[in-house]
Order: C-alpha cells, then sequence, then structure tokens
C-alpha cells in the first residue's frame, strides 16, 4: 500500500489477511477512536466490523464469531458520572458473559485509553487470579483510573518501556530503541491506581504490560504503569494509543529517523500483529487437533 507525504513515498505495510480470522470493534455513543482501532485491526491482517454495544446487547451471541475484540478510546456515553463509567455499566449487565466466554477460549481483546477506564469498571481487566477460569458474573474494579496529577487532559508523546516478565500477547518481545519507543496519550483520568497487595500481586505475575518512561511520568501511575493484562495474557488495557501509532510517519520526529530505525513496524502496530499472530495460530491449532 502506497501513500504519498509531499515528494517522499511512503510504503505502509498490510497484512495479507486471513479469511478465517475476525475482529470485533464496539462501540458507542461518544467514541471517537474506533476507526484508527479497525484499521490497526485491519493492518494487522484481519477483517473488521464495527458494531454498537446496543446491538450487540440484543444478541450477544454475536461475538463468538470473532476471533479479536476491541473496545476503543473516546469519551463513551460523554464520560458522565465519570470516564467510561455509563458503558461499563451496560456491558456488565448485558454483554459481559459473551466476552467472558470469549477470552476463556483464548479471545484477544484490545482496550486503550476509554477503553481501558470501561474494561477495569466492567470487570474485565486485572480479570481473574490465574488459573482461575472467567465467571458469567462481572467482579468488582480491583484497580482504578484516577484524575491525572497534572489535574487536567493531557495529550503528548512518551517513552514506554515494556517489562521483562509480562504475559502480555500484544506486547512480550516488542523490541524498540530509545528514538522509537514512544507513544501517545491523550487523557485526563488515567492515573493507575490500587492497593499496595494488587500492585504486588500484578507485578508478581507478569501483568504489567507497559510503563511510561521514567522520564515521563506525567500523570503519576503507581509504578508508572501505563497498562495491565489479565491473568492469561489476552486482556490488554492501556491508556496510551498505540492504535494512533501504526506508521512511521505519525511518529513526532520521524524524519530524523534513520532508514534502520524504521524498518519493520512501529510499536504501535507490532501490537496488534503480535495478537493476530497468537490468534492465528490458536486457530490453527485448532484445527489440527480436530
Amino acid at each position: 500500500m502506497e501513500r504519498r507525504h509531499g515528494r517522499r513515498r511512503i510504503l505502509v505495510s498490510r497484512q495479507a489477511k486471513s479469511a478465517s480470522l475476525r475482529a470485533l470493534v464496539i462501540t458507542a455513543p461518544g467514541i471517537n477512536c474506533d476507526g484508527e482501532l479497525c484499521e490497526a485491526f485491519e493492518l494487522a491482517g484481519c477483517t473488521v466490523d464495527s458494531e454498537l454495544l446496543s446491538r450487540l446487547s440484543r444478541d450477544p451471541a454475536q461475538i463468538d464469531r470473532y476471533d479479536l475484540i476491541g473496545l476503543p478510546g473516546g469519551f463513551s456515553y460523554g464520560d458522565d458520572i465519570a470516564a467510561g463509567r455509563i458503558m461499563a455499566a451496560l456491558i456488565r449487565q448485558s454483554i459481559y458473559p459473551a466476552l467472558a466466554a470469549a477470552i476463556e477460549r483464548g479471545t484477544p481483546m484490545m482496550t486503550p485509553c476509554n477503553g481501558f477506564q470501561i474494561a477495569v469498571q466492567a470487570g474485565l481487566l486485572p480479570g481473574p487470579n490465574a488459573g482461575e477460569p472467567w465467571s458469567d458474573a462481572p467482579g468488582e474494579p480491583t484497580v482504578a483510573l484516577a484524575q491525572n496529577a497534572t489535574a487536567r487532559f493531557n495529550d503528548i508523546w512518551t517513552t514506554m518501556e515494556i517489562p521483562a516478565n509480562t504475559r502480555c500477547v500484544w506486547t512480550r518481545g516488542l523490541a524498540m530503541d530509545a528514538d522509537t519507543a514512544l507513544i501517545p496519550c491523550a487523557h485526563g483520568e488515567g492515573r493507575f491506581v490500587a492497593d499496595e497487595e494488587t500492585i504486588a500481586t500484578l507485578e508478581a505475575n507478569g501483568q504489567v504490560a507497559v510503563r511510561y518512561g521514567a522520564g515521563d511520568h506525567f500523570n503519576g501511575s503507581m509504578n508508572r504503569i501505563a497498562g495491565i493484562c489479565d491473568a492469561s495474557g489476552l486482556v490488554f488495557g492501556l491508556m496510551p494509543h498505540p492504535e494512533r501509532y501504526l506508521r512511521w510517519t505519525q511518529h513526532p520526529r520521524w524524519t530524523r529517523l534513520s532508514e534502520a530505525q524504521r524498518v519493520g513496524n512501529p510499536p504501535g502496530l507490532q501490537m496488534f500483529r503480535n495478537a493476530v499472530a497468537h490468534a492465528a495460530a490458536r486457530r490453527e491449532g485448532a484445527g489440527a487437533r480436530r
């Protein structure tokens, strides 16, 4: 796929689509990053459907048809009451059992920004303890995303770090250098907080999926946590927006990057390709066992 930027020719690598891999992006009034999330799944090789939560609520069994799921960023239902609160409540009372069943059978799920705020309040993250099955009934939230330490909305690019022990299928093994390990953020309520026991458990279990760089810890999150995953590594929530970093030309200083640095996928796109590769391998394994 070719795009032009001034006199430069920019190649955008689009992964060959697999007819067997389908991604579902769940949207609602106020969501405004569904387009970027759909494009991320498409570039990673999926056929994508975007569906309103209200329609899925009438027939949650539709979720069974998909190999990957996304909850986009934005301001769902205007973020009235609190960020993500209304959409989380609607998920808890309608499609939560279908989502839990999807995760139980191995479906990766991406929840950036408002999606992360929704996921923690809906009981999707941090999820059940390691070795425990997903239940049809959502649990009570054990972590929260509070107002930024800056007390304002921050729209910036920040450095990120991937913990060596993470079990997250989206970020595990992600290779970056100091210049490319950036990710865009745009939120006012992204400060990750939990009690000390919960934080210790997340750290010990490898459920911290991504951290803010030590010099860019702008929102005051505990342990610089930018994103976490469930115990299986499938459900990934983070306040930054990897779906806004799919092309090297989206890097704020892309013209200063060397050709060698721009080889391969930008970190945002690579996260999606990691999950798609995982889903494809799972499908192939299931087919071989039949």
